[in-house]
């Protein structure tokens, strides 16, 4: 059933279209002029708009540029008595969807309408379609300036339009199936799925029945057939995670695939033809696997045809402002929290750091920083101890200017004015709680339970 608005200043014909839509199932509304179309357009949501040509206080273009300007998804088809070959062109220029000329068959009004109907629900199932794919590319978009990430987009623009094998190297949380997405996305296949596996997750024979399938009776458990991800991503993308983790009859059988484009499922002797891009990631080094006999040499030369290597983290340090900005929209957003900004002093604590787990880490460590701090600001001392160069904690120190200290100087009572000045701020910052203070000071609460009686502030 669609919704149908009907501009018409003829009454009888206006009636008449509408008991026609009312019989064909759909919910019609009646307006006489252009004033009350385009109320009627602004206050409702329509499928399909059907507007005289000639109206009392205006043209049915007005309508067509009304609801072409508006941006949305509604079909207005005009209806005239004076057909003529200028007026259909100017009304399809406009934004209309089809012309119609009076007089005309009700099995001809029927066809445009469904045809109407049928394109608008393209465009609205598109519109999903784009704001999902939009979603999916926008957190796996490769973010950075380093000269290391210009040259990895540009590899991937190469590499991508292509067929080709490619290698995926990298340590853990560089950000491997990001390239292999964004690999996918600039190949002809882009509109077929990618499917993603992670051959560490599975025991060896249940690693070949995910890739292959198996039929039904192949082992214990297997009570009926199953298709595996090289049959689901037919004509599409497999991207192989961890690939350094197979065991020899598993590389057997994706040397097969590789080479012939044959699968064989578990528990079966009949290959079937499958038509699949592999791309393959590892943080191994798989020359040496290979020299160590735990990883086949013939495989290896199949899997990189295209080698590309991630820089870690530690390599690309100016990119992590950038990173930082994406992934506090990005933690905000899943944690439903304010959106919270790096102080100066915590982006350049996070730029000296290396980074052991890559960017993985460097979410950790904002996304807990937005947990324990509801300040709309991340400070250095929020950050984990772990980030912190073992000269850092001498920029705590209140520094003096050459010349300024006086002949008489009490060192105790400077020392013990800074000391009770940082329990404060840091109690402010942690609510009152002594045993998150305690941690992010490095000391036993009863080492900070002294200080605080020391100074009064228990």
């Amino acid at each position: 059933m669609a919704r149908i608005l009907i501009v018409e200043d003829e009454p009888n014909m206006r009636k008449l279209l509408s008991m026609h839509f009312r019989t064909e199932g759909h919910a019609a509304v009646e307006v006489a002029n252009i004033k009350k179309g385009l109320e009627s357009i602004e206050s409702d949501d329509f499928d399909v708009v059907l507007t005289d040509y000639q109206l009392p206080d205006g043209k049915g273009l007005d309508i067509v540029q009304a609801v072409s300007q508006s941006g949305g998804s509604t079909a207005v088809v005009v209806l005239t008595a004076y057909g003529t070959v200028e007026l259909a062109v100017e009304a399809m220029r406009n934004g209309a969807y089809d012309f119609l000329t009076k007089p005309f068959s009700a099995e001809n009004l029927k066809a445009v309408i469904q045809r109407a109907v049928r394109h608008v629900a393209l465009l609205r199932e598109n519109d999903l379609l784009r704001s999902a794919v939009g979603k999916l590319q926008g957190q796996s978009e490769i973010h950075g300036q380093s000269q290391q990430i210009v040259r990895l987009r540009e590899m991937i623009a190469k590499v991508g339009p292509t067929e080709a094998t490619v290698l995926i190297t990298g340590e853990t949380g560089t950000g491997k199936e990001l390239v292999a997405r964004a690999i996918h996305r600039a190949s002809a296949r882009a509109h077929r799925p990618l499917v993603s596996v992670n051959c560490a997750a599975f025991p060896e024979t249940l690693l070949e029945s995910e890739l292959f399938g198996h039929e039904k009776g192949a082992f214990t458990g297997a009570d009926r057939l199953r298709h595996g991800l090289f049959e689901t991503a037919h004509q599409g993308t497999l991207f192989l995670d961890e690939a350094g983790e197979m065991s020899p009859a598993a590389q057997a059988k994706l040397l097969r695939v590789l080479a012939e484009g044959k699968i064989t499922r578990v528990g079966s002797s009949t290959a079937r033809d499958v038509d699949v891009r592999v791309l393959v990631a590892t943080h191994r080094d798989l020359v040496r696997e290979v020299e160590e006999k735990r990883f086949r040499q013939d495989l290896y030369y199949r899997l990189a045809i295209v080698p590309i290597r991630v820089p870690p983290l530690r390599e690309r340090l100016q990119d992590v402002p950038e990173l930082a900005d994406y992934l506090l929209n990005q933690i905000a957003s899943e944690l439903k929290v304010s959106r919270r900004r790096l102080h100066p002093d915590a982006l350049a604590q996070l730029q000296s750091y290396n980074y052991p787990g890559n960017i993985r880490e460097l979410r950790n460590l904002l996304e807990r920083a937005c947990i324990l701090n509801s300040d709309p600001e991340i400070r250095r001392i929020d950050l984990p101890e772990q980030t912190a160069d073992e000269h850092d904690h001498m920029d705590w120190f209140p520094r003096i200017p050459d010349g300024a200290i006086p002949e008489q100087f009490e060192l105790r009572a400077a020392i013990a004015n800074w000391e009770r000045s940082i329990l404060e701020q840091i109690l402010l910052k942690t609510r009152g709680s002594k045993s998150e203070a305690a941690r992010r000071l490095g000391l036993s609460k009863s080492d900070l339970s002294y200080k605080l009686s020391k100074y009064g502030l228990a």
